[in-house]
Order: structure tokens, then C-alpha cells, then sequence
């Protein structure tokens, strides 16, 4: 098969026990013997590992972490390294943009090396805005956004005000530093055989502290980023739980559909499967699957019908009593019915 078109099947390495829709979730380079069994024992296929420690990031720390995993059964899907991840330098063109994105080309040619097919980017520049978290279903704890009270966050760093750079940008700006970053990023990826899935603007708003959320807060600006990039290594990371957020009318047209023209194009690299309460304007809070305005069912049916072969996982499970470990298993076997019940209804797997 060509290792460069996608579904996960015919990327080299990748031994999934079955094709088709596949479950995955976040995994600590830190977690104990305990966790990892916890994950077998929801049947979790794939590992999206968070590095605690940055001086970690190499190749052999990488297989490593692989070696850790693969007797729970349990491969490595993306490896999180937030160096190169919603940098600023690179979305805004600030200086040293020319290094973060040489690091982000030697991060994804390490991905290549250790046996890692697949990287999520974003492209934000002032970080994930939110108003903190408030009380939902039951008393969990879950992210809630209030654009007129909100700020942004990542990497440690803090982003607040009508100008968090100083200046206003302009979409030519956005858009002119995405290709510059793009058009160098792209054929590292395709030499490294790793896909890179872009994840959306979260939260899609046309502009947040001066900086427009024009390419990826919208269905539009997806599909033209696509095309700047011509490659088959790029596609996306589709976040149900942001493209939610925006809304049919946001981000011009909605997740069924979003589902059905990136999976047909062989875009579609990963999914994270989550639900909110309602989209923008107004207030919203983050859901349990089952919980948001969103009939969930009608995703993964879109998933199981343009055969999509990769990895969905849940994000930002909001916290219930016990720790962390009642939502993650709630969210797992929420999908896992799902998966079965889609499959059932197309005669079975891919």
C-alpha cells in the first residue's frame, strides 16, 4: 500500500488489531503499572502521550515509552509536545519564527525515526480562551466559556485583553504566515511518513485579542488551507467539541458534514470526540458525550460511513467525583457502544 494516503491501515508500524474506528486516549510518560492496566482493561488501542519532562523529547525516549506500552497492547498514536504547538512566533510571524518552525520539522522527523506516524498541530496564537469551569450534570466540573469574560491560555503563558500582542493582525497576516510556515513543513512531513492533522480554533471565533481566527475556525478557511498545502501528509484533527462550539452557521456548516468531506478526501487523521451544550454566541459548557446539543450517535455513524480508519478519543471529560478515572471510563465505554452500534448498522467493521 502507499504509505502516504491514509487510512491508519497503510501506514508501516501501525498493527491495529482491526481497521475502522479506534479508540485512543491521553497517556502520562509518567503513568504508573496501575494506569496502564486501567487503560487495557477499557480496551483503549492507542496512546496520545503527554511528556512531562521537555528534556525528554528525543528519539529513544520515544521508543521507550513504546516498549512501556506495548504489553498492555497499547501503541503510540501522537506523541503532545507543546514546544511546537499554538506557537505565537509562527502564527503571528513574531521573531523566532524561523527556529520554532526548524524545531517543529525536527520534532516530526523524530516522530519518523521512532516509528510514530502521526502529529496534531495547531495554529493558534494567543492560546484556548475560557471563562473557567462551572457545576454541570450531577455537580461535575467542566470548562465554560463566556466570550465577554474570557482569556487565553497555553504553555504556561497568559493572553487577555482587546490586544494580546499589542497590535491588531490582519487575515493576509494569519494567512501568509501559515503558508510560509506550511510550505516547509509539509515535505518534511511527507519524507518522515507522518501525517499531520490540524487542529481547529478553539474557540472559533472570528477574533480574539486582535488576532482573527480566520483559517481554522471555519469550514472555509480548512478547505483553503488544504489546498495551500497540497499534500497528502496534511489533513486534519477534527475537534467535534470546537467545531460544536462554532456552529452550523459559525463555522459554515456542521460536523456531519465536516465528517463526510475531510473523511472522503482521506483528510480525516484524527478525531477528538467530545460534545458541548450549545454554540456561540451565547455562554457554553463543556458536556459528557451523551450530555450536549450535539446527537453523537449521527457523528460516528458519519465516521463508520465514509470508513474511517484511525483513532477517536475523548477530550476534556468534565471531572466527576473520584478523580479522573469514573469520566475517563464513562467517556471510553460511551464510545465503544457507539462504535459497535455503527458498526452493527453497516454490516460490521471495514
Amino acid at each position: 500500500m502507499n504509505p502516504n494516503v491514509f487510512p491508519l491501515r497503510s501506514v508501516p508500524g501501525y498493527l491495529a488489531t482491526h481497521p475502522g474506528i479506534q479508540i485512543g486516549t491521553y497517556v502520562s510518560s509518567d503513568a504508573t503499572d496501575e494506569d496502564l492496566q486501567f487503560l487495557q482493561q477499557l480496551g483503549v488501542e492507542w496512546a496520545m502521550v503527554n511528556i512531562n519532562d521537555p528534556t525528554h523529547h528525543s528519539v529513544e525516549h520515544y521508543k521507550r515509552i513504546a516498549e512501556r506500552l506495548r504489553p498492555y497492547g497499547i501503541q503510540i498514536y501522537r506523541i503532545a509536545n507543546h514546544e511546537v504547538h499554538n506557537v505565537p512566533e509562527i502564527t503571528l510571524g513574531l521573531p523566532g519564527r524561523d527556529e520554532k518552525i526548524a524545531q517543529l520539522c525536527a520534532f516530526i522527523r523524530d516522530l519518523g525515526d521512532a516509528g510514530i506516524h502521526y502529529h496534531t498541530y495547531a495554529h493558534m496564537g494567543n492560546g484556548i480562551w475560557s471563562t473557567g469551569h462551572t457545576p454541570g450534570r450531577g455537580g461535575v466540573t467542566a470548562r465554560v466559556l463566556d466570550i465577554a469574560n474570557a482569556k487565553g491560555i497555553w504553555n504556561g503563558k497568559e493572553f487577555m485583553g482587546d490586544l494580546t500582542h499589542g497590535r491588531p493582525y490582519s487575515e493576509d497576516e494569519i494567512w501568509e504566515n501559515y503558508e510560509y510556515m506550511i510550505r516547509q513543513v509539509a515535505p518534511v512531513a511527507e519524507e518522515a511518513g507522518v501525517f499531520v492533522g490540524i487542529h481547529p480554533d478553539d474557540p472559533p471565533v472570528y477574533a480574539l485579542g486582535g488576532v482573527p481566527r480566520c483559517i481554522f475556525g471555519t469550514f472555509a478557511g480548512y478547505k483553503r488551507a488544504l489546498e495551500i498545502a497540497n499534500s497528502p501528509n496534511i489533513g486534519v484533527c477534527l475537534c467535534v467539541g470546537c467545531w460544536l462550539e462554532g456552529g452550523p452557521e459559525g463555522m459554515g456548516g456542521d460536523v456531519i458534514e465536516a465528517v463526510r468531506y475531510f473523511g472522503k478526501q482521506g483528510k480525516l487523521f484524527k478525531v477528538h470526540f467530545r460534545n458541548v451544550s450549545n454554540p456561540m454566541p451565547e455562554p457554553w459548557r463543556e458536556t459528557f458525550i451523551d450530555d450536549g446539543y450535539q446527537d453523537m450517535h449521527l457523528v460516528m455513524r458519519a465516521l463508520r460511513e465514509v470508513e474511517y480508519d484511525g483513532c477517536i478519543i475523548p477530550d476534556h471529560i468534565p471531572q466527576m467525583v473520584g478523580g479522573g478515572r469514573p469520566g475517563l471510563a464513562y467517556s471510553i465505554a460511551y464510545m465503544r457502544a457507539l462504535v459497535q452500534a455503527v458498526n452493527n448498522e453497516y454490516g460490521g467493521a471495514i
